[in-house]
């Protein structure tokens, strides 16, 4: 766990609502001077608390409104699976979060397609490029709440 002390925290949770904020912007939003808010960030930086600084797309705009949650159970833990497996969620572009998980269900995808025809021409690659022993979707019909802020 990473010390974060309160400059840290307002610093951060500026940039989570706006990462294209001025320096100066930043600094005052963290009581800062500049060049103490800039060293601070710089340091977040090298020690990983911010890993990348990044645009977030409107899905609609984007042309990928629809989002499924991929339910996976598979029979094979094996490492050749994993490989395989690991492979096909970095190569398709539609699987924006993988996630293992415990319980009944071995993993969770998190795709954006255009619709469902899209999304069957998804699950035809997915299941070509890895064998799973059940997959299922359930498609989102309403976003309540989706935001990358974590609750600092």
């Amino acid at each position: 766990m990473t010390q974060l002390d309160p400059f840290d925290l307002k610093i951060l949770a500026a940039l989570q609502r706006d990462a294209t904020q001025s320096m100066d912007a930043l600094a005052e939003a963290a009581g800062l001077s500049r060049n103490a808010c800039w060293r601070r960030m710089r340091n977040l930086e090298e020690r990983g608390v911010i890993r990348k600084r990044v645009a977030l797309l409107d899905p609609q705009r984007a042309g990928c409104p629809l989002q499924a949650f991929v339910m996976v159970r598979t029979n094979a833990h094996d490492a050749d699976w994993m490989e395989k497996f690991d492979r096909a969620v970095r190569v398709l572009p539609e699987i924006i979060g993988a996630h293992r998980m415990t319980g009944d269900l071995d993993y969770v995808l998190r795709v954006r397609v255009a619709d469902v025809p899209a999304y069957d021409a998804f699950y035809k690659k997915l299941i070509a490029m890895v064998p799973v022993s059940d997959i299922s979707a359930s498609f989102v019909m309403e976003d309540i709440k989706d935001t990358t802020e974590l609750p600092l």
